[in-house]
């Protein structure tokens, strides 16, 4: 189970009425738990490996944004690269927590490819949490902010 199927998983359970959630496959271990007032918790274990065989390495589960309220939507990345909050090194951060943003406002870069592409809202609301640190790499369909929808 690679991490874009663990991303998979946690995101059909943040939206399931399902509490708890363990799966076994040769090599990997994952349990994933919620509750309705937090985040989930997941636990992901490397399984024991045959005596002949390499262990086998768990992938590293980032934190997932699991927005508790229905107005709460999370926007992600469309595409894998480098996350910019501004245009520049000496340019203002598109967005901050309590930004009012509405459809067609850039709320950060993604560098690709030497290609820098804007990353549009496409709902109305406010930034409740940027979950993404300046210059750092994202994968494609990674959690970048949460917004509160207006």
């Amino acid at each position: 189970m690679d991490t874009k199927e663990i991303q998979r998983l946690l995101d059909y359970i943040a939206k399931s009425p399902l509490a708890e959630v363990s799966i076994e496959t040769e090599g990997l271990k994952v349990s994933v738990k919620k509750n309705s007032a937090v985040a989930p918790v997941v636990t992901v274990a490397a399984a024991p490996a045959p005596v002949a065989a390499a262990p086998a390495a768990a992938a590293p589960v980032a934190p997932v944004a699991a927005p508790v309220a229905d107005n709460l939507f999370t926007v992600k990345s469309p595409m894998i690269g480098t996350f910019y909050r501004a245009a520049g090194p000496d340019k203002d951060n598109f967005v901050e927590v309590g930004t009012e943003i509405a459809p067609g406002k850039t709320l950060c870069m993604i560098e690709a490819m030497k290609l820098f592409n804007e990353i549009d809202s496409e709902i109305s609301g406010k930034i409740v949490q940027i979950l993404v640190e300046n210059a750092s790499p994202v994968e494609f369909d990674q959690p970048l902010f949460v917004v509160e929808k207006a």
